[in-house]
Formats: structure tokens, sequence, C-alpha cells
């Protein structure tokens, strides 16, 4: 089966609504606080382990794709997401709260499910343009959960939010029972096996090791912001509601939209291009938010700057990881995702540090190391591909 413009499209809406589970919390993380009587660091460990959550079920869940009927995977993974955004709106203290999260993000990995099985059935000259409509999805999901989380928990508190998405989760999983294709895995070897091929892939695949590391690196960047810029916005001189905060997530979804774009430039250049370019926007990125620290028009136009920047990274070094060994595209799905978020749930953690240590000029500091790492990656691991 090919997949059709209306497969493609019902893909991208799945991806990005369920995606957006892992972030629900970004803009809520001063009311959880509240309510529980606890720091603006204890509050935000909420968000560290949904994304610690998010990389174990990378780790564990995803490789199963090869192995297993993936639509099978993605109802049952869905279904169970719903389960344990039901017990996150039914806290009762912060530590059942950051259990909850880990669940969450544990549940939340459908989105690197579908990515493999839309690149197994799309045609190889329009694998980048298929990929990067998806992932324009996935992002959209990620940045414009932050907005509707804010208005949500501005209006009817942090806990409706968990109630709604446990809705939207519902719903999510009969639309993919009623319109995704089946699969056919074609790995017949024991999970173990399955688990242990990812060291071997690793090993043999110097692709894969750079593009991993190039994407943990802008990952951690972009945690990082997404967690103490909450703070910033609702300190003085801002003063930001959730609402207020969650809006901020436009500017960024600004910047997703060129994944469809960065992707038929995949499909037709070579895709490591577009990773430089990537990471100068970043660079452009994280010099406005020093710069215009106290100035909202600053930090939203570099909001669209890092944001960009990520898609180009993000949506080239899929595209190239994908083209390596059609028949383990999950386990190398696997690999790549799970060091991006590893990076993500560590830029995070660094990030609170930094910021109770030096507050937004740290972490403007941080955030720009950590794309210099990138860029050294980059630079020292070049190797020309046709």
């Amino acid at each position: 089966m090919v997949l059709s413009r209306w497969n493609i499209m019902v893909m991208a809406l799945c991806t990005g609504l369920i995606v957006a589970n892992i972030y629900y919390s970004q803009p809520l993380l001063a009311l959880m606080g509240k309510e529980f009587g606890v720091s603006d660091a204890s509050a935000g460990q909420v968000t560290f382990f949904t994304q610690v959550g998010y990389a174990l079920g990378l780790l564990f869940c995803v490789p199963l794709g090869d192995k297993l009927e993936r639509k099978g995977q993605i109802v049952v993974m869905t279904l169970t997401a719903v389960l344990a955004l039901i017990a996150a709106a039914m806290s009762v203290n912060i530590t059942m709260l950051k259990i909850t999260g880990l669940l969450i993000g544990f549940t939340s990995v459908v989105p690197q499910l579908i990515l493999p099985l839309a690149a197994n059935l799309s045609d190889p000259a329009s694998r980048g343009r298929v990929i990067g409509t998806i992932m324009s999805g996935l992002l959209v999901g990620i940045l414009l959960s932050r907005t509707l989380s804010g208005i949500i928990g501005h209006h009817f508190g942090w806990r409706g939010m968990f109630w709604i998405a446990a809705g939207i989760s519902t719903l999510l999983a009969v639309i993919m029972i009623l319109s995704f294709p089946k699969s056919k895995p074609k790995f017949s070897g024991t999970y173990g096996d399955l688990m242990k091929s990812l060291l071997t892939l690793i090993k043999e695949q110097p692709m894969l090791r750079e593009a991993s590391a190039i994407n943990a690196c802008c990952f951690a960047m972009f945690g990082m912001f997404w967690t103490t810029v909450v703070f910033l916005l609702n300190d003085a001189p801002f003063n930001y509601t959730s609402e207020q905060i969650g809006f901020m997530g436009l500017a960024a979804a600004a910047g997703a939209l060129g994944a469809p774009l960065i992707g038929r430039i995949a499909d037709k250049k070579n895709p490591r291009i577009a990773i430089g370019y990537g990471i100068i926007c970043l660079f452009i990125g994280y010099f406005l938010f020093y710069i215009f620290q106290a100035n909202v028009i600053g930090i939203i136009i570099g909001i669209i700057a890092i944001d960009l920047g990520l898609q180009g990274i993000h949506v080239s070094n899929q595209t190239r990881i994908y083209a390596l060994l059609p028949e383990a595209r999950n386990r190398l799905n696997t690999v790549f995702m799970t060091f991006s978020f590893i990076g993500t749930s560590l830029g995070s953690g660094i990030g609170l540090w930094v910021w109770s240590v030096a507050k937004w000029n740290g972490v403007c500091i941080a955030g720009t190391a950590l794309i210099t790492l990138a860029f050294i990656i980059y630079l020292t691991t070049y190797k020309k591909e046709k």
C-alpha cells in the first residue's frame, strides 16, 4: 500500500495530538506548584520526569515496531496513554504527579511508531516530504500544546487539561483503528535479539551516531529553553499568566510550518546542508534571547528562529537515517530519538539548576554552549554524502 494524501494528513494530526501529551504540563508548572505548595524547581521536575518517561518508551517500546504489527501497537499505546492522563488529572500530591508524568511520557511514544510506518509505506523519492509533513504535525502539536494548555489551565485549572487530553487521545484511538494501514513486520528474532541489535546499529552506522549526537545537543537546548522560559515570563517585568505564556507557542508554531519545505529540500539535495543552516538559526535565537530578555518581541523572534532551526536539523537527520536500512527503521528511530529525548531530559534538568543559580543569563549561556557542541560535532564528523 502507498500512502495517500489523506493517510499522511491523518498521521500528521494523530502525531501532533499525541505528542502534545508530554508538553501540556509546561505552562501549568506555576499552577501545580501553587496548589501543592512546592518550589518552582520541584514543580519543574514534572516536565523532567515526563521527558525521562518518553526516553524510556523510545528505548523499550519503539523497537518492537520492527517485530510487531505497527497499527495494533500504536492503538494499544494510545489507549494506555489515556489511563496515564486520567491518573495525572486525579493526582493528590506532587510526587504522584511526577510519577504519572513518567507514565504519560512512556506511553506517548506513538509518534515515533507512526513515522517509521509512514517511511515504510512512502515512495523513496518523496520520503523527505512525507516525513516533513508528519513532522510538521508533530512539532505544531508540541508547540500549540503549550497554547492550549495555558488557556485551559487559566480558565479550568491544570487538572482540566489532563481530562481533556484523555478525551482527545480516546478519540484518536478510534480514528487510528478506522484509518491506519496495517504493516508487515520483518524481524523474526526475540525481543532480546531486537534490543541487542540496537548496539550493533550504533557500532556499524557512523551517520546514525553523528545524527543522534547532534540531535541530542539541540534537543537539550530546546528542553532547557521551554522549561525555564515559563519562569522568566511569570516573573517581572512580564508577570504573565499561564494563558499568556501558552500563547508563546503560537510563535514557535510559525517555524514548525517550515518542515514540509525542509523535507522537499532533503529529497532534492544533500540533507546535511540544512543541518548547518539549522545550527546557525539556533545561534541567532539564543543571541536574541540574551539581548532582548526584557522585550517580548525579541523573545518571540528568537522562538521562531530556534524552532525553524530545530526543524531543519531534525527533519534532515531523520531523512538521512531512514535511508540507511529500510528493514530496521524502528530500531534506527529508537536510537536516534532516544538520544534526542535523553538530551531533552538533561536539558530540562540542567535548565532548572542553571535557573536557580544564574537565572536567564545563565540559561542563555548554557544553551549557547549546547549549540556550540552540536556545531563542533557537525564540523568534525563531516563526510560527503552522495
